[in-house]
Parts: structure tokens; sequence; C-alpha cells
């Protein structure tokens, strides 16, 4: 009877720890899952074959992936909303001193003045399969963990190859959805042709910078007009001026009403990655370890980035996108330490393995088949914090450089083209060949000397001075027994002096022929990547050792976790597909501090001080001051709304999602978290856990009063 009570007890704390997704709305929901949801109840007033309908057209049709965003298509002729953040890149590509699009902003008077977004693909999720038992049956007892790992490889591709031929045009990838035990076919529609057709000034789309990111309450309009354009026969293809406007199967509807306080609403989107079935061991060395080198890392590159163009304005835009990328990434993640030390995270999780270890333990079968589970766990991370620095050195170094990525590629493409298609490196594949090429010659346009040289001179001199039985033995002969910093200085000097790589005109001869090029050039960058290739293979199989190990882990912790809860869970987000809800709901932060829901355009002038990141443009402050809001004044609030906020579980790859109201109609677009919510990628919280949408009754009113483009209006269906 004690045992009985106490497996009882120690099952309740461990759900309230947990948190499991029957007590909760926390959750980024495949879409397999939602005939689960009992909807209705929560608010939603569409049908759910309505939302999403795996034999028709429905709203999940009008969901787009963006790059490595989300967006949604707004419009019959392929018009599609996102994040003003999202088209950051591709604006920067289109900018120059002459038409600083950055600073000014883009629009496209009409479809002939639309400019290509270069570098930008969409994908719409077309359909998905269970196919679990085909890839796991590659995997054979015998088979240690690398081979487990190399098989499960082996046969993703092959499926993903057959699913392409099967439906022609398609592309097909095999997503892993709970970590070496489910895994689902996607077939994706993949379209290369996206144009620019309104991208408001910086002082509006990103209005706030880097001081308001992550923070609430906002005042930022960020948002972006793109269409995507297909072949006059429909088909995918890249950029033409024959090309004719996309037709979704779907679009949604704008609702210029907006919403209120307490409102239900969900989002569809394409959230990145969350870690919350990880245990307490990853999490020690995501806080102790990964997070603060990545932090400090990205903060350094961006001082070092942001002065070579204090000077001059074409530099600074070359360099504004990745500048922009790393002061996300690294705001991110000093809120997420923040956050993780703020809720004891790790101890939390070593408190909930304690008690599910007490529980593997009370049977003296689950203590014979997982009694070991947590202690095999723990020693893979140990060994991963052991080995910490060595492997930031090594993870970062072949990408620390265009010029030696672009080496590295080209000597493996030498290699890996002489295969079998089945048997090369993803990349490498028939299917994948001319994509890898493609985003090769376009980093050409995108390189800059100055800053390439920077960063790859800072990535050496940290190898030269690791211990010296990890250090690698090409850095090693490039010290010698000199001055680490001298040598490493002189050998940048030299192989950048002495590299074609740059060129687009080199680059491509050589990727007509990689072996040909290998064999002939005498390039360094070539030399380098030839000497670093076998310590790269070594470590990739390395980690085929380690994902093997850990894959088999993970999928018994599971197992005994579902056992032990008598519940099911949502797998952790992976940039396919999810679907999350919640409502408009503010939060306190702190003691005695409540925060809105709702933001308007009286706190844009509040915050104006005519310096960057708050120099609202005269124009805007004028349309403001004179209330002329047309139709988008909020009824009780008298002004116009700038931005929601809510209680719904989102993380990277949501932005740019469309946030919809009960009806399924476009009510706002996801950019953000609050600060205190950067923790959602490893835990949710009902009190911290809010995120960001840019209002719809903003994005219009911008767009129809300070742009005057009323015509996207009209092409939206939205009545002036």
């Amino acid at each position: 009877m004690k045992k009985r009570m106490l497996f009882f007890l120690l099952t309740a704390l461990f759900i309230v720890a947990i948190g499991p997704v029957s007590l909760a709305d926390e959750g980024m929901y495949p879409i397999s899952e939602l005939h689960k949801l009992n909807l209705k109840a929560k608010g939603l007033e569409m049908d759910l074959k309505d939302l999403y309908n795996p034999n028709g057209v429905s709203l999940m049709d009008g969901i787009c992936k963006v790059g490595g965003a989300t967006g949604s298509f707004v419009s019959a002729d392929g018009l599609i909303l996102t994040n003003h953040h999202v088209a950051y890149g591709g604006v920067s590509r289109a900018s120059s001193e002459e038409h600083d699009y950055l600073q000014n902003g883009f629009l496209a008077k009409d479809r002939s003045g639309e400019i290509q977004a270069r570098g930008y693909t969409v994908r719409i999720t077309e359909s998905y399969k269970d196919v679990s038992k085909q890839v796991l049956k590659a995997v054979k007892k015998e088979m240690s963990a690398a081979e487990r790992t190399k098989a499960i490889e082996q046969k993703i591709k092959e499926i993903e190859a057959d699913a392409e031929k099967k439906y022609e045009g398609k592309s097909a990838q095999v997503s892993e959805m709970f970590r070496g035990k489910t895994y689902v076919l996607f077939i994706y529609t993949t379209l290369r042709d996206i144009r620019l057709v309104y991208v408001p000034p910086r002082a509006i789309g990103n209005f706030g910078g880097e001081e308001d990111n992550w923070m609430w309450p906002r005042h930022t309009g960020d948002f972006s007009y793109l269409r995507a354009y297909v072949a006059p026969d429909g088909s995918s293809a890249g950029y033409s001026e024959d090309n004719v406007p996309y037709h979704p199967k779907s679009h949604l509807k704008v609702a210029p009403d907006g919403v209120n306080e307490g409102d239900f609403v969900f989002i569809l989107g394409y959230p990145g990655r969350t870690y919350r079935h990880q245990t307490s061991h990853y999490l020690e060395y995501e806080e102790t370890y990964r997070m603060p080198f990545v932090a400090d890392y990205y903060e350094w590159q961006i001082t070092a980035l942001e002065d070579l163009g204090k000077d001059d304005r074409g530099i600074a835009l070359k360099l504004a996108s990745r500048i922009k990328g790393l002061s996300n990434t690294m705001k991110n993640y000093r809120g997420k330490l923040q956050g993780m030390r703020r809720m004891h995270l790790v101890e939390k999780k070593r408190d909930e393995e304690r008690k599910l270890q007490q529980y593997i333990d009370a049977d003296n079968k689950r203590r014979e088949k997982y009694g070991s589970l947590l202690a095999e766990l723990n020693n893979l991370y140990t060994k991963s914090m052991a080995d910490f620095e060595s492997d930031m050195v090594l993870s970062y170094l072949p990408r620390s450089s265009s010029l030696l990525s672009t080496a590295s590629t080209l000597y493996t493409a030498s290699l890996e083209l002489k295969k079998d298609d089945m048997e090369r490196q993803s990349g490498f594949m028939e299917r994948n060949w001319n994509r890898t090429k493609q985003g090769m010659l376009r980093g050409t346009g995108e390189f800059y000397e100055p800053s390439d040289r920077l960063i790859f001179e800072d990535i050496l001199l940290r190898a030269a001075r690791l211990p010296a039985d990890q250090r690698l033995e090409a850095v090693t002969e490039i010290v010698g027994d000199g001055d680490p910093a001298e040598a490493v200085h002189l050998f940048v000097d030299h192989v950048y002096s002495s590299s074609k790589l740059a060129d687009r005109d080199a680059l491509e001869a050589a990727l007509e022929d990689p072996a040909a090029w290998v064999e002939s050039s005498d390039d360094p960058f070539l030399k380098l990547a030839r000497e670093l290739y076998p310590v790269f293979e070594a470590r990739r199989e390395e980690n085929r050792e380690r994902s093997g190990e850990m894959d088999k882990l993970y999928a018994e912790l599971l197992d005994v976790k579902r056992e032990f809860m008598a519940t099911d869970f949502i797998p952790d987000a992976n940039s396919t597909l999810r679907f999350t809800f919640g409502r408009i709901k503010g939060y306190s932060p702190r003691d005695a501090v409540y925060c809105d829901p709702l933001t308007t355009v009286n706190g844009v002038l509040e915050k104006t001080t005519g310096e960057e990141p708050f120099d609202t443009p005269q124009k805007l402050q004028d349309l403001i001051r004179k209330k002329d809001f047309g139709r988008f004044a909020h009824p009780e609030l008298k002004t116009v709304p700038t931005a929601i906020l809510y209680d719904m579980d989102t993380t990277g790859g949501n932005s740019g999602s469309p946030v919809l109201n009960a009806r399924g109609e476009l009510v706002g677009i996801n950019f953000d978290r609050a600060w205190e919510a950067t923790i959602n990628d490893y835990a949710w919280s009902p009190d911290y856990s809010r995120s960001i949408a840019v209002d719809i009754r903003y994005v219009l009113w911008v767009t129809q009063k300070f742009a005057g483009a009323g015509y996207l209006l009209t092409e939206m269906g939205v009545e002036e």
C-alpha cells in the first residue's frame, strides 16, 4: 500500500513539474494531432476540416515557409505577408548606396516594378506520412551506434528520392519528430521566384532596433509584402521576366477590425527547434558552456563588423543582414540564460529525473531495462563538456571564412560526385547539387574581404591557442615556433592575396568539374581544406557515433516517461508545420507591474527621439498627430493599435506566422517574444510565455496612409 501511495505521489509531482499537454495549452502541435484537441471548447469558431483537410482545400494551404521563417498568402495572385526582418536579407541584397531600400523602404507601384528577393524560396506543405517503420526497419540489433546513424541516414535519402520521383516537381523531406523513434515524410511545393512588393523604411520596420528587440511594449511595424511567381505553365521556376504570379490553392482573409483583449487566437507556422524533451545534462551543457560562448563570440563579431561599416554606407549595407542575424541570436541567448537561471531549470529537470529514476528502480523489470538510462545520457554529455573548447573551434572554423567554406565544398564535391548518388552526402546528391552550387555562387555577390579576413583570423588564433593535445596539425604548421598572432596574421594575408575563389567566373569554372579543379588548382584555401578534411570526416564519424547512442537512449527515455506519466507528448518543434493557440493576454513580468496586451501609435510618438532607432518618419508622425486613422482606429482606444501580445507557444521560425482569430482570419503577424519568453525553447510558462505580433490594423494603415499603396488593400479584399 505504501508503495502504491508513493507511486501516485511521485506521478502527481512529476506531472506538475513537466506540465503535460492535457493540463495546459502548451504546445506546438503537429497537424496530425489537431483531431485530438477540443478546439471548439477552447474558442475556435470554424470547422476543423476548414482548418486542415488532407483531401481538399483548407486554411493551411494558405500558409507558407519563407526561407527559415513563415508567411501567408493574402491574395489569389501570390501576395505574401511576412515580417520586415524575414525579408531583410532580400532587401539588403537589392540595396545599394543609390537605392538604399533598407533605410528608405521599397514600393513597387505595379507588378512590373516588383524586384527579385535573391536567395529566397517559399515552401508549401502538400502532405505528410508517417514513415517511422520504414526508417527504423533499416536498423539492426548488431549495428554499432555509428552504423545505426548511417543506416537511418541512408534510408531517409532513399525515401526522399523515391517520393520525389513519385511526386514530380515536388520536394520531399523526412523529419525526425521524436528522437530515434518517429519520422514523418513531408511533401512540399517549392517556389523559387520571390519578389519584393512593399517593404517599409527601417524607421518603421525596425523601429526600436536592438534596444526594443525581445521586449514589450513594442511599436515595431515588422511587416513586408512579397509575391511568389511561377513559369507560365504554373510550374516552379527560377527568376524570369516571363514568369507570372503564383495562384495558391487558398489565401487568408484579412480582418481589418483586428482583435481585443481576451480574444481566442491561433497560429500556423514553421517553428524552428525546441528542446523540451532533453535531459538536465543537455540543459547544463547549454547553460554553462555553449550559449555563453556563442553569445560572447557573436557580440565580438557584431562590434567588429559594425566598426567596419561605420563610415561607409555601402559596406554597412553589405554587412547589415549578417549583423542583424548575429544580434538577434546574441540577445536571444542572453535572455535564455537569464530565464534558465531565474527558473532554476537545470535543478528542476534534475529533480524530475530523480523521481523518474525512483519509478524505474521500484520495479525489477523496469530497472533491468532502464536502470542505467539516465546515467548513460549523463556520460555522453559529460564528454561533450570535456571537449567543449575544441568542439566549438572545430564547429566554427570551416564556416568562419566563406573562401574556406567554398574550398571545402569543392574538395568534398570532388570526392562525393564520384560515388553512386545514394551514397553521397545529401548536399551533393543529384536532387540537391544544383541548389548547393547556386548558394555558393550567390555568396560571391555578398563577399566582403575585410570582414571575411577578420572572422577567419580570429578563429584561427583561437585554434592556435587550444591545449597542445587538442590543436589541429594544420594550425600547428601555420604557427610553427613563432608568435601565434603574428604567424596567423601573415598566413591570412597570404591566402587572401593568392586565392581566386571570391571571383564568380573562377568559381563557376571550378564548379563545372570540381575533381578536375582540385587536381589542377594551387589555391591556398584548397590546400588548407584538403589538410582539414580528414579531421572533419573523423569528427563527423564521432558525431554519428554519439548521435546513434543518443537516439537509442532518448527513444527509451520517451518510452519510460510515457509509461510513468500515462500520457502522450508533443514532439519538439523541428521546422515542420505546427499549430498553437491561446488568447490576447497581458502579463506581469515583475512585482507590481502589469503589461497590457495592445500597444498603439501613441507609443510610437512617446518613444520618438529623432535619432536611430527611434527616428520615426515625419510623415508618420504627422498622420498620428492629425489622427488620420481612417477605418483602422480601435473603437475604444480611438487610435491605431501597433502590436498585440498573446500566450501562444512560439519560437524561432514562427517569425512571419499569421495570427488568426477564431474564424481563421488574419489579425496580426507574429514577429517576436517577450524577453521572459526567450526561454520557450526549453520550457513554457503560462505566466511568462508571451509572443508579439504587429497588429493587422497597423499593417493596413501604414500600407494605405503612409505608403500610399491602397491598391494592395484592394487586392487583399479590404475596403478602404
